[in-house]
């Protein structure tokens, strides 16, 4: 990285700058004459509750390429988009569990906690994230956890099982774990690929979207 003599590197996680075999620090880029840029910023003791990352990442981008007028209308965009996905007022709590693996009987559930990105994400949505208390990134919940919370809503978060989403999102629900959960008996199980959900994107309001239309369905 540091040998191609770059004027900037960015990423979308602070752990792509020396979390890595490989991957330069920040220091180390600093040292080098190249900047670091990452979209996402150090874990918050507070739950996310937005997608303010991705407007920072856009605008300090826009900056660096000296085109802040573009990313300020791409921001406006999405900002737009967001507005639409989640119009429609919700009055009932709406409890959601995202899950990238079909849980294991022998373990915790692993999911998304209430400081990550994904969480921001399902409370834009109109849901609220079943491990919101748990604030990390991940998280894991005891089958006893899932089953008092009865989520109304399973995220499927593809883009890191071997098999197909189709086949990951059927093996989710007919894990015996999750077969009294409201989500599965009604079968609102949506997948969302993680690279749109777990961190910025352009297409996070698509993400939004997709939580918002199956929290509507359980309202």
């Amino acid at each position: 990285m540091i040998a191609s003599d770059p004027d900037l590197v960015t990423g979308i996680s602070q752990y792509e700058f020396g979390g890595f075999d490989g991957t330069a620090s920040v220091d180390q880029l600093e040292s080098a004459g190249s900047a670091a840029l990452s979209a996402c910023g150090a874990v918050q003791d507070v739950p996310m509750d937005n997608i303010d990352e991705t407007y920072r990442y856009i605008s300090a981008l826009s900056d660096a390429f000296d085109v802040t007028e573009r990313g300020e209308e791409l921001i406006d965009r999405i900002r737009t988009q967001v507005s639409d996905a989640t119009a429609a007022s919700r009055d009932a709590d709406v409890p959601v569990l995202s899950l990238s693996s079909v849980p294991d009987a022998g373990a915790g559930i692993n999911t998304n906690g209430g400081s990550s990105f994904a969480n921001g994400i399902i409370t834009l949505a109109g849901g609220t994230n079943i491990a919101r208390d748990q604030l990390q990134d991940f998280a894991s919940l005891s089958a006893e956890a899932v089953t008092e919370a009865n989520p109304a809503v399973i995220v499927v978060v593809s883009g890191f099982a071997d098999s197909s989403d189709e086949d990951l999102k059927a093996a989710i629900i007919a894990s015996p774990l999750l077969a009294e959960t409201d989500a599965v008996k009604n079968e609102n199980v949506v997948v969302v690929p993680q690279r749109i959900l777990l961190s910025p994107s352009l297409l996070n309001a698509d993400a939004v979207q997709i939580i918002a239309d199956a929290v509507a369905n359980a309202s």
